[in-house]
């Protein structure tokens, strides 16, 4: 499909990673997982469905030359520059007039660089299927098949199928809810009729854009008035509301559907706690990238940095810990308060303490 394009968002400082992402090395150009960084691995499942030509990345104006050097085959104007963070609406709305200043027809699948998935030719499989369904001039959401009550994800209520395309069934959405309360997301999981919602969704770009001039007739309108001129932009971007494409826009959209997606083996890598899930554990449990020899310590998290100097990490009587240990920072916290890690990086700014974020 010749006028389909994947349109990654590569933005944010990842601050939960924290002390190993920082602004100067941000969650997506770490090197998690083996010897790629997120960005690389999110780039390279996408083949041989998308084309380098037909990749875009969506990013702040201060990190486009850190992916450029990642992947130097994507093409040096498949970057949009987004001039200052204003929420994953203005962002994709920047994204789609690219996509129209391509093709009329443009459809494109939204998606991110801070996702790791382990079934990489069921999602691009999932991917081709959306694009069909998008082509009918729904808006496809890529939901998650629940595995626990997590709090930490919205989620999208099916309703009435609208049809199976071949391993998929696609429903209608009929409510989108945030991040819910434990309660909440304990009777979502038991009526069997959500999703998690993965941030991950494919449209028309014209489709897309209908709704903005709809449900958020300032930005559509900065973004018609501001077309081909960055200087232009980058002067009435601070204009733009600041809004997820969730609130924004999907929560309100019509014709909306969603397809569930078991067997992806995803996850959305936004703690310590992702990156445990992910990694393998050896005989106590114990998450060690780095070197570590330990006494009594179990089912802990110890990181020793991507610094490339050799330190040793000894621990004795550690339970349910992480360890992070970095050149100039040592991050030492209970597992089950990992995700109050950008609070921390908060109490950094607040302090004037820049040299370590």
């Amino acid at each position: 499909m010749e006028n389909y394009y994947a349109v990654i968002m590569a933005g944010g400082q990842g601050t939960r990673l924290w002390p190993l992402s920082r602004r100067h090395n941000p969650k997506q150009s770490l090197t998690l997982f083996g010897s790629r960084t997120m960005f690389q691995i999110a780039v390279n499942r996408l083949a041989p469905l998308f084309p380098p030509e037909r990749i875009l990345v969506v990013a702040g104006t201060e990190g486009i030359t850190s992916l450029r050097s990642q992947v130097p085959e994507i093409p040096p104007h498949n970057f949009v520059a987004e001039p200052h963070p204003r929420g994953t609406a203005a962002a994709l709305g920047l994204a789609a007039t690219e996509v129209l200043r391509r093709s009329p027809e443009g459809i494109m699948a939204c998606l991110t660089a801070d996702h790791y998935i382990g079934n990489e030719a069921r999602f691009r499989e999932l991917l081709a299927t959306a694009a069909t369904i998008a082509a009918q001039n729904y808006l496809v959401t890529l939901g998650i098949t629940p595995t626990c009550p997590a709090t930490s994800f919205g989620y999208i209520k099916r309703g009435e199928l609208l049809g199976r395309y071949g391993e998929f069934e696609v429903f209608h959405a009929t409510q989108f809810k945030e991040k819910p309360h434990r309660e909440q997301a304990q009777a979502m999981l038991a009526d069997g009729q959500h999703s998690w919602n993965a941030g991950m969704f494919v449209w028309r770009a014209t489709r897309l854009m209908d709704e903005f001039a709809r449900q958020l007739p300032e930005l559509h309108r900065l973004l018609q008035e501001t077309i081909g001129s960055p200087s232009l932009l980058a002067q009435r971007w601070p204009e733009a509301p600041r809004t997820t494409i969730d609130y924004g826009i999907m929560e309100h959209a019509a014709a909306v559907v969603v397809i569930p997606a078991d067997n992806l083996g995803w996850h959305d890598i936004g703690s310590w706690e992702t990156v445990r899930q992910v990694l393998p554990t050896d005989a106590e449990g114990n998450t060690v990238v780095g070197e570590h020899v330990g006494l009594d310590t179990h089912d802990s998290i110890i990181h020793a940095g991507n610094s490339g100097r050799h330190r040793l990490i000894a621990t004795i009587g550690l339970n349910d810990m992480v360890i992070v240990d970095t050149d100039d920072v040592l991050l030492v916290c209970p597992r089950s308060r990992s995700q109050e890690v950008r609070h921390l990086v908060d109490k950094l700014t607040e302090l004037g303490k820049e040299d370590y974020l």
